[in-house]
């Protein structure tokens, strides 16, 4: 494995647990369909919530929230969409995006951010 991806499943266990602490029921991670990947799909009260899980070991290149484009909300948006319809069987409720940033440096203690709502 990369270290990259390292990083990444790094981040994406820092985050769901960030996630499962603040009350929120995780309903599955990285799931997968013909479009892409989600990160982390949970809920939060009565809004079915999916997660991009954004992680870097440093600001070096820019703050990890910088990454999320127009483009990839769109992705996103179109996951989702996915997910609901795979899944329509359940009470999907409400529907939001949120990103959750990971700050990971080497030898030190992960800052973990969460932005609520990029998409609603």
């Amino acid at each position: 494995m990369k270290a990259k991806d390292a990083l990444g499943r790094q981040g994406e266990q820092i985050a769901t647990s960030y996630l499962a602490d603040a009350g929120f029921l995780i309903l599955e991670r990285n799931w997968r369909c013909v479009h892409g990947e989600i990160d982390v799909i949970c809920r939060d009260s009565l809004d079915t919530v999916f997660v991009e899980v954004k992680t870097r070991s440093s600001t070096a290149f820019g703050h990890p929230f910088e990454t999320i484009t127009e483009q990839k909300l769109t992705r996103i948006r179109r996951l989702a969409g996915a997910w609901c319809e795979a899944h329509a069987d359940q009470r999907i409720g409400s529907i939001r995006i949120d990103v959750v940033s990971v700050l990971a440096p080497p030898g030190r203690l992960p800052l973990v951010e969460h932005l609520r709502g990029v998409f609603r």
